[in-house]
């Protein structure tokens, strides 16, 4: 990797603070170990591989979805350990166990979006499934790393014997802690540990008093800890049971060890894959704060569209940074950009050099989609040249040193950063080295991008086509730099105004501006008079942009004008349209206690009673939708015999018998009338003439048609049969909702008989809805045990 830059190139580019935010992005240790090491990549091939990883991490979190590598730890140390037959501690083991854990998550995670990130898929395909080596680690140790009972029997046993000796010997000491003579021998009423020994605090005075063991004594001297002769042999009982649930506990931990070393060599890869996922995750979190874009990498010369600093950027707000376009146009091969002193000369070539070096370390650059940038085989910079009085260096020489080891490497491929080419000696032997280093570099096939002051080297960028000029702006307005990057133009340094803003005394600029008047270049005079030509342009087109905001306040103001005017319609129309409706509630409620009446005793004069009732609230209700939504009243020509319309003011359909002047004679069921043109909407379909049927059959057929035995009258009714159980629950529901939310009284449920299952799933559903007053089964003319008529509630 370091043969695409030098250390020098890295140090005055930044590239260090790159992969500092690169790693403070990174989630877990070994993501930002690499993170911290990132350097651009030898292969071309990698450095395309690398961005289309960090792309599809991108999209990932676009749609909300983070790799899962919270608790993956970097275990390679204990790894190591373990595979040379180490005992690894508890925290350790479960720390393999996390990483087993962390890597199946990734591997399921990956999987499951192997359409949109093909490369992280690929990438999980390379980790282990060692899931039972984990289950087998978890199971011997509690969530605090301390192994469990359960690890071994005899474990198990070895802590049980000594839990019980542990309370044999408290027992005893509580016993003694009783006896009021061995209490006057203590300093106080407790019992402690030394040593791994139980003992008693005995005053000095009284130790002969008290047969045992001292294993501890106070400062002063005047307390001894004594274990009572009494207990000294519960104590070794002690001593050898948790020795021996000691050594049990090294076995297991040897044992697990030796599980995990075995297994090395598969889990070491897994961290390296993890790690290369979080790398890229990191890529894509960066990219984000960065605002940036996926470069088309490869070609011979760099295009970057609206192109920001990264390190700018990073230290800022996004939008705060000025975004330039920067290109090396064909057919040259070096920009020289020049403009006023800190107006951002430096920080343009440098970066198109961090976008360089970020491009072919596989990272997206903070430019816009569809820029290009080469992958350079080395970058080569003298930016910021100091001396070294160690080495008896001037600035210049430091400078003359850098150029020197540019020009040696050179050649297709390299790209060479120059600040302030050749500038710290005198200007017209400096323009002259500066000439002849450019000239040498691009007749080696380098790109090079320079900044200068060199009246020469604007000239050349302007006489020669192996040079494009490029500037940075200044506003003489302001007496500031805009920071704009103007291709295709040379830029005046604009010393004078500078040290104006800066507070050199007024006097001694007029006396710098006289003395430079009789001495300024032509290249100097005409950028001068350029900048104010651009000046003025950019005040006509303030001016312009000022009355076209005013035109666009105007037009929007128009606008909202026009909206309220159409919501104050609107409202109107809903006002109305909300009287119809409670209005047609009403009259459906008078409807359903005709029905109930025709259900007690079904005359015929009572039915068509209703009949009429319910084609009065449909024509009702088809009125207001007329007044709503429907196309304009017909005209007189748009008329013709069998036309099919819709009266606007009843509703109802009928069919165009005649056409008169101004009215037309239509056929409404039973009902010939003579209509006013305007009263009538198209319905868009023809009829054909009625007729009479001819035969006796016919009339027979009709006239058994027309019987009004019984009235049909629409109930609400949900068939949930061939459903499954929890499909019909969720329907009924959702009728039930809708048929309340419609003011309707009775819904009807279609299960039909089957096995029974979902009969008696319905029935008991409904039983605990809260839409539901009463449920029963129907009736033979309702369907039967076939279907429950449901009352609402």
């Amino acid at each position: 990797m370091l043969g695409v830059v030098n250390e020098k190139a890295l140090r005055e580019l930044g590239w260090s603070r790159i992969c500092g935010e690169l790693e403070a992005r990174a989630r877990t240790p070994m993501g930002r170990e690499r993170s911290r090491s990132r350097m651009p990549y030898e292969d071309p091939e990698a450095a395309r591989r690398q961005l289309r990883l960090v792309e599809e991490a991108r999209l990932l979190r676009r749609h909300e979805r983070e790799l899962p590598l919270a608790d993956a730890a970097d275990v390679r140390p204990s790894l190591g350990r373990a595979a040379r037959e180490g005992t690894l501690e508890p925290a350790e083991l479960m720390q393999v166990a996390r990483l087993i854990r962390a890597g199946d998550s990734a591997r399921r995670f990956c999987f499951s979006q192997a359409d949109r990130a093909p490369l992280h898929f690929e990438r999980a395909q390379e980790l282990s499934e060692l899931l039972p080596l984990a289950q087998e680690l978890e199971r011997a140790f509690d969530p605090g790393g301390k192994l469990l009972d359960t690890a071994s029997a005899l474990l198990g046993e070895l802590r049980e014997r000594a839990r019980g000796l542990h309370r044999a010997v408290k027992q005893r000491l509580e016993e003694m802690l009783k006896d009021e003579k061995i209490v006057a021998m203590l300093r106080d009423t407790y019992y402690s540990v030394r040593g791994d020994r139980y003992v008693l605090p005995v005053r000095a005075e009284h130790r002969s008093h008290l047969p045992g063991i001292v294993h501890n004594a106070s400062n002063s001297g005047q307390t001894l800890f004594v274990e009572p002769q009494t207990l000294v042999e519960l104590g070794n009982q002690l001593t050898i049971a948790e020795a021996g649930a000691l050594e049990e506990e090294q076995r297991i931990l040897h044992e697990l060890s030796g599980a995990v070393g075995r297994r090395a060599p598969a889990l070491e890869h897994d961290v390296e894959v993890l790690a290369v996922l979080d790398e890229a995750a990191a890529g894509a979190r960066l990219a984000d704060d960065l605002d940036a874009a996926a470069p088309e990498l490869g070609g011979d010369r760099f295009e970057l569209r609206r192109a920001r600093h990264p390190l700018l950027v990073l230290q800022r707000k996004p939008g705060s940074v000025v975004a330039n376009d920067i290109a090396l146009p064909v057919p040259a091969q070096a920009l020289i950009v020049s403009g006023p002193n800190a107006g951002g000369k430096t920080v343009t070539i440098t970066a198109v050099g961090l976008c360089a070096l970020m491009a072919r370390a596989g990272l997206p650059i903070p430019a816009e989609a569809g820029s290009r940038m080469p992958l350079y085989r080395t970058v080569y910079t003298a930016i910021g040249d100091e001396g070294d009085l160690a080495r008896d260096l001037s600035t210049f020489t430091a400078h003359l040193s850098a150029l020197k080891s540019i020009l040696e490497a050179a050649g297709p491929g390299t790209l060479a950063l120059i600040d302030e080419i050749a500038a710290d000696t005198d200007p017209r032997e400096g323009a002259a080295i500066a000439v002849a280093v450019l000239e040498k570099l691009v007749a080696a096939g380098a790109e090079v991008l320079i900044t200068t002051h060199l009246e020469e080297l604007k000239a050349l960028a302007l006489a020669d086509r192996r040079f494009a000029p490029a500037s940075v702006g200044f506003d003489v307005e302001r007496l500031a730099p805009t920071y704009r990057l103007r291709l295709g133009e040379v830029g005046a340094s604009s010393a004078i105004e500078i040290a104006r803003r800066v507070g050199l005394p007024e006097d001694v600029c007029a006396r710098a501006r006289e003395i430079l008047g009789g001495s300024a270049s032509a290249v100097s005079q005409a950028v001068e008079r350029l900048e104010k030509e651009r000046a003025e342009a950019a005040g006509a087109r303030a001016e312009l942009a000022a009355a076209r905001e005013q035109l666009e306040r105007e037009r929007s103001a128009l606008q909202r004008e026009r909206e309220r005017l159409r919501e104050l319609e609107r409202q109107t129309r809903a006002g109305a349209r909300s009287e119809l409706i409670d209005d047609l509630q009403k009259k459906r409620a008078e409807v359903s206690a005709l029905i109930a009446q025709l259900q007690a005793a079904p005359a015929m004069a009572q039915a068509v009673e209703t009949q009429r009732a319910i084609e009065g609230a449909a024509a009702a209700e088809l009125r207001e939708q007329a007044r709503s939504g429907e196309p304009e009243a017909l005209v007189e020509a748009a008329l013709a015999p069998g036309a099919r319309v819709k009266h606007l003011r009843l509703g109802t359909e009928g069919v165009v018998l005649e056409v008169q002047e101004g009215s037309a004679t239509v056929q409404m069921g039973a009902l010939r009338s003579k209509v006013p043109v305007q009263d009538l909407v198209p319905i868009g379909r023809a009829v054909r003439q009625a007729g009479f049927r001819k035969s006796k059959a016919e009339r027979m057929e009709r006239a058994e048609q027309a019987r009004a035995a019984a009235v049909q009258v629409r109930i609400p009714m949900v068939d949930v049969r061939g459903m499954r159980v929890d499909e019909a629950l969720r329907a009924v529901e959702l009728e039930l909702d809708r048929a309340t939310r419609a003011g309707e009284e009775r819904v009807h449920v279609l299960h039909g008989h089957g096995s029974g299952a979902l009969k008696a799933a319905v029935r008991e559903h409904l039983q605990r809805s809260p839409y539901v007053g009463r449920a029963r089964p129907g009736e033979q003319h309702e369907g039967g045990d076939a279907t429950t008529v449901v009352e609402l509630a």
